[in-house]
């Protein structure tokens, strides 16, 4: 997955999307937020939005919604292991658009499209890259732009562009663990260099902490979560490199489903009525902002 982030280090960015990460096989009702943005209660329902939804699931009064909780600051777990983060605030404000109540279940994140499939989940909300080939499992309604950040050891001479024979941390089954780094340790190898060791991880502060610690000597993320890191670290970790593989991030719905068209309107209201720049500025990432709910927009 990916996202832009705006911090002092990478205050320049510009981000772009990806896909990610994994976890607990835990389930967590109820909802989150990180108390920066609004209430998804004082969020009145879009009845445009709400029209569209199936018959089964405004029966139901839920939106049964899929996150991998490992991935701070977009989706985490608070001390009580609810989810929480500024992509769990979009995804509650989007089901209070719908005129539904938040229903989370945590899980890994491989584990979230499969159940989007099956019905068992109506959307997923996990830092998902759109991409071309997880379109043809389920739709994405675009919500914003990112890409990807290394991070390293303060004061290291890692670049991300020249990485062969490096050690780089990442969260397993993200579009970092299954694109990036095996495409840069095979363009090593090609060439005659040592490769990357890909050092793989369940959860995003396990791929940091490597870094922290000398396991690693990098680590690649979303940028969101890259700054977040180099934030919370200052003086420990630095971003190295440029952002780039930019790419869209987006909810995960059921395949050329109705649920698909009332989260694309409901987006839109969000975007509309100044709620979804609310918590996007919140978080420090308005940067990666759009203007459109568009629906799979990945091209990659």
């Amino acid at each position: 997955m990916k996202i832009r982030y705006a911090l002092p280090a990478l205050a320049a960015a510009v981000l772009t999307l990806a896909g990610c990460v994994n976890n607990a096989a835990t389930e967590g009702g109820g909802s989150a937020g990180n108390g920066s943005t609004p209430a998804a209660g004082s969020i009145e329902p879009d009845q445009a939005a709400v029209d569209l939804l199936p018959a089964e699931v405004k029966k139901s009064g839920v939106l049964r919604i899929g996150t991998d909780a490992q991935y701070p600051p977009n989706e985490y777990k608070d001390a009580d292991g609810n989810p929480t983060g500024w992509g769990v605030d979009l995804a509650e404000a989007v089901s209070a658009k719908l005129g539904l109540d938040p229903q989370w279940e945590i899980l890994g994140f491989d584990s979230i499209i499969p159940r989007i499939q099956e019905g068992a989940l109506d959307m997923g909300s996990s830092s998902f890259t759109d991409t071309v080939e997880r379109q043809k499992s389920v739709d994405f309604v675009n919500f914003l732009n990112a890409g990807t950040q290394w991070a390293a050891a303060a004061g290291s001479n890692v670049n991300p562009d020249s990485a062969c024979g490096l050690t780089v941390a990442v969260q397993a089954t993200t579009v970092q663990d299954t694109d990036e780094l095996p495409a840069k340790s095979k363009a090593c190898t090609d060439a005659g260099k040592e490769a990357i060791e890909i050092l793989r991880f369940e959860g995003q502060p396990e791929a940091t902490q490597a870094v922290v610690d000398g396991r690693a000597d990098a680590f690649s993320a979303d940028l969101p979560v890259t700054g977040d890191a180099v934030a919370k670290l200052s003086g420990q970790l630095e971003a190295v490199g440029d952002v780039f593989d930019a790419a869209p991030y987006g909810f995960a719905t059921q395949k050329d489903s109705d649920t698909t068209k009332a989260v694309q309107a409901a987006l839109q209201s969000l975007i509309d009525d100044g709620t979804y720049l609310e918590i996007l500025t919140g978080a420090g990432i308005e940067a990666g902002a759009v203007d459109e709910a568009t629906i799979n927009a990945g091209k990659a």
